[in-house]
């Protein structure tokens, strides 16, 4: 779903900035919660650090986090004598996952892809886009034991493994209240909470509610298309249940904030809230697309990663805080060393009220 903007035609350009290579953190830091926290308000930037978190929140926030659990989804097998690399990203019916492979145009509907003796997959179609449709040998309730045997974390393409290296990054690629399986990219905000940062959240009066969206590793393609009117993204699963619904609805009405930790959470909730501003029980795929013009309904507080140039992220933050802000704030992070992407620091971001 596009949301369009009604004040000018973006461009995917309109997005981009310079970014030196350095700067993309290849590494998580220890412990979580010492990262640094980029505190975004219009004409103000000021650098603090995730401990730092139980400072910036009031009494009565609530902080959505998203519970997704990454699988280990990037597989290494063969077709016949040809190595294939293959990476789940979003699950259909029965045994079936959306994924996409490398060499791609190598394969064939038909073929059998072999991982190990126990566990394969037949391709049952080739879509345009590059995405294969594979069925797995196994059920669905014997899959992920496999994942877990044969698998690797999911890392994104700018973090860099050698094959069998991402094995050692299996817990640190995950939030620690991780729970629901489905994602094959972590909710990289909430990588930065530990067990005791939560607790110090906890006992200032800060409720904590739990979303889930299972995040596909479309979030790490590229825009293609010139005008970001034209740009169809990738759906992914999420939910709410009616019992987060009624605790954010009443949250809302006692004019308390609303935090989403992630991205993630951000698009989970704008994608259940109606617009009279009731969020609702919802439990489907969502394929919104934020970028400027588009009016938040659901969200105060957005608590994000430093986001790729010309990315869908990127044009998200740009709509939440102001296209101004950020590039100023982008511009001041690289200036000051700050760690980019998925192991890098993170931004507070406050919504400008008349961006949306």
């Amino acid at each position: 779903m596009t949301i369009s903007s009604p004040q000018r035609d973006w461009r995917t350009d309109d997005f981009d900035f310079d970014l030196p290579q350095e700067r993309i953190a290849q590494t998580a830091l220890e412990p979580r919660d010492s990262a640094r926290l980029l505190h975004v308000t219009p004409g103000k930037l000021m650098d603090r650090h995730i401990y730092d978190l139980p400072d910036l929140l009031r009494p009565g926030d609530v902080l959505v986090t998203n519970n997704t659990k990454v699988i280990p989804a990037r597989l290494y097998g063969k077709r016949g004598d040809v190595a294939v690399e293959v990476l789940l990203h979003k699950k259909g019916a029965p045994q079936t996952w959306l994924a996409f492979a490398r060499p791609g145009k190598r394969l064939r509907v038909g073929d059998t892809l072999i991982f190990a003796a126990d566990f394969s997959a037949e391709i049952l179609e080739k879509q345009d886009d590059g995405q294969i449709l594979i069925r797995f040998s196994t059920k669905d309730d014997a899959l992920f034991p496999l994942l877990q045997k044969y698998g690797e974390p999911p890392l994104p393409p700018y973090i860099k493994r050698e094959v069998g290296q991402a094995k050692l990054d299996e817990s640190r690629y995950q939030t620690v209240y991780a729970a629901q399986e489905g994602a094959v990219a972590a909710p990289t905000a909430g990588l930065h909470f530990t067990p005791e940062l939560l607790a110090k959240l906890e006992a200032k009066g800060i409720q904590r509610v739990n979303v889930t969206l299972h995040v596909g590793a479309g979030t790490f393609l590229p825009v293609k298309a010139e005008r970001l009117s034209d740009h169809v993204m990738h759906a992914e699963w999420g939910e709410v249940t009616a019992e987060a619904a009624a605790l954010l609805n009443k949250a809302k009405k006692e004019g308390r904030r609303i935090v989403a930790v992630g991205t993630t959470s951000l698009r989970l909730l704008e994608s259940a809230i109606d617009e009279k501003g009731t969020v609702h029980a919802f439990a489907k795929d969502t394929a919104i697309f934020i970028y400027p013009g588009y009016l938040f309904r659901a969200v105060d507080i957005l608590l994000t990663n430093f986001h790729l140039p010309k990315s869908t992220l990127f044009m998200l933050v740009c709509a939440f805080a102001g296209k101004e802000s950020m590039e100023a704030a982008y511009a001041h992070a690289i200036a000051q060393s700050y760690r980019f992407y998925s192991y890098g620091d993170a931004t507070f971001l406050e919504r400008v009220p008349e961006i949306g």
